[in-house]
């Protein structure tokens, strides 16, 4: 099999023109959107629903339920919450694109599960830590909301952190941030679903030498994405892009969260994922790890038909955390 042609022109591949002032122009032709639906029907096992968070960020979520528990008037048992940011390394896509609609409409489907997927400023407009601080603004919307299908539907003590890809760093360092607050109740975090990830640092990683021609998202591509995103000055070995030379989490380990880490083996990131997995579990925290042969960065959310297995491992890891917390 011949190698893949290499990807040259990073900016060209994610439709994107830099512009002197430092923004950048976004194609947004080749991500298409969706509007929620909030009508149940037959043809629609799962209801969604938007609404605004901060009116001066423009930022708002997406809320996702399972159409069978909207029909009790009197939900005899409410759902675990997940709280999932979309990916775009932190520089393209929303909520409403089509494939994170569907990937979070079959995650409310299989996991019989609410879901809130919160926007994020995106940079460079907005560098880091903006979309952190939108992600934790999210969580205290929740915390303090009186939404219907938040306060009726959901099991505010029985809450998932999950992203994927950028999403996953985001919930990462959401998570971070969450573990050191002295008080977010009535939230209770139960753990964290890092869905591929997206990590970086200086030197190249034996996964992403190996895989450096990757036609999803090469090293070349993610570079782009750090140096839109990471404060101005700040290099891929800061605590935002490498978690490896952070510190704090012992107060994951110490608050029994549990934390599933998912990729692919033929993702560049794959190492740095097993690296933040490995460090995770020196310092005391519970890691449930799946990586996948085969797949791709972003495998599930551009392959519907690998949603499933993923949706089934992510409920025994969710019933699984909950028995865990019971006993303590």
């Amino acid at each position: 099999m011949s190698e893949p042609t290499p990807i040259s022109d990073p900016y060209a591949y994610l439709n994107i023109v830099k512009n002197p002032d430092g923004s950048i122009t976004r194609d947004l032709t080749k991500f298409p959107c969706t509007p929620a639906t909030p009508d149940p029907s037959p043809q629609t096992p799962v209801v969604s629903k938007d609404v605004s968070i901060n009116k001066s960020k423009s930022t708002w979520m997406r809320l996702y339920a399972p159409s069978s528990t909207l029909n009790d008037t009197v939900p005899s048992q409410k759902l675990p919450l997940i709280v999932y940011y979309h990916g775009g390394g932190f520089v393209l896509c929303s909520v409403d694109l089509q494939v994170f609609h569907g990937f979070c409409s079959d995650m409310a489907r299989d996991l019989n599960a609410i879901v809130a997927s919160p926007s994020y400023r995106l940079a460079p407009e907005h560098r880091l830590p903006a979309a952190y601080d939108d992600g934790a603004e999210a969580l205290e919307w929740i915390r303090n909301s009186d939404e219907e299908w938040i306060k009726s539907r959901a099991d505010l003590s029985n809450v998932f952190l999950m992203g994927t890809s950028a999403g996953g760093n985001l919930a990462y360092n959401v998570g971070m941030r969450s573990a050191a607050a002295s008080d977010l109740s009535p939230l209770q975090i139960r753990g964290m679903i890092l869905h591929h990830p997206f990590f970086g640092g200086e030197e190249r990683s034996g996964s992403e030498m190996r895989l450096a021609n990757d036609q999803v998202c090469p090293p070349i591509v993610s570079d782009v994405f750090w140096d839109l995103s990471l404060p101005v000055g700040v290099v891929r070995d800061h605590e935002y892009s490498n978690p490896t030379v952070g510190d704090g989490l012992e107060k994951i380990g110490g608050l029994r969260w549990r934390v599933m880490v998912v990729g692919g083996e033929e993702d560049p990131m794959v190492d740095r994922q097993r690296d933040v997995a490995k460090l995770m579990k020196r310092k005391g925290v519970e890691v449930v790890e799946m990586f996948n042969d085969g797949d791709v960065h972003g495998a599930e959310i551009g392959d519907p038909s690998k949603r499933k297995p993923l949706f089934a491992s992510i409920g025994k890891f969710i019933s699984s955390s909950a028995a865990l917390c019971n006993i303590f």
